[in-house]
């Protein structure tokens, strides 16, 4: 049995990758896809009180229980399912329950460093990179925050600079070295995305007639 074909989609917050990778997976409403965000393996933190899980640097590769994850990406390769964590951003912390996830013939990776660990990134068939200008970033991010996660426009600025634009530059953007594809303008490159489901299309579509 061929294993799955997996998809790595890296950028900055608010470049619009998770906006490419749904546009993605929703090209196969077959449901021969599936999508896991990074953002829900950040690192169980119970043991600490909340006033400490608030200064946690979410944006550093150690904040990421990469361990984990590529445990269960191992998994669903060999086509068996897993409990996929499940993040709580208003506590900081891991929810105690989680979502049982079913392996699909296409696994899409999303987040701003899924590109960062190599054990993850040596399993991927597809490195994409979405590149968007920080000024469009730090505005989406911005109305993220305050209208879904109730933070304040100060707060959010200050965050930004003092911590996300910091670590954009050590961690993030380096990662286009290792992509196959850089997407400019995110969601709204609509022939890239095209491109790229007819290239998955076809690998699917050859793996079907091997099978016959």
């Amino acid at each position: 049995m061929q294993r799955p074909i997996v998809i790595g989609v890296a950028g900055g917050t608010g470049s619009g990758k998770t906006t490419v990778a749904r546009r993605i997976f929703k090209s196969f409403p077959d449901q021969k896809i599936l999508m896991i965000e990074q953002d829900s393996y950040y690192k169980d933190q119970t043991h600490l009180p909340f006033e400490e899980r608030v200064k946690t640097n979410y944006d550093h590769p150690l904040a990421f229980d990469n361990d984990l994850f590529l445990e269960q990406i191992n998994s669903l390769l060999h086509y068996r399912p897993v409990n996929k964590p499940v993040y709580d951003y208003a506590v900081h912390n891991r929810k105690t329950e989680s979502i049982r996830i079913i392996p699909k013939d296409v696994i899409i990776l999303e987040g701003i460093l899924i590109l960062e660990d190599k054990r993850i990134r040596d399993l991927m068939d597809i490195k994409l990179y979405v590149d968007t200008d920080s000024d469009v970033r730090v505005l989406r991010r911005m109305v993220r925050d305050i209208r879904e996660r109730g933070r304040t426009m100060e707060s959010v600025i200050d965050q930004y600079l003092s911590v996300v634009r910091p670590m954009h530059l050590q961690f993030v953007e380096p990662q286009k070295r290792y992509a196959d594809i850089i997407i400019p303008e995110g969601g709204k490159n609509k022939v890239a995305i095209d491109l790229l489901v007819t290239k998955i299309k076809t690998i699917l579509q050859d793996r079907e007639a091997t099978r016959v």
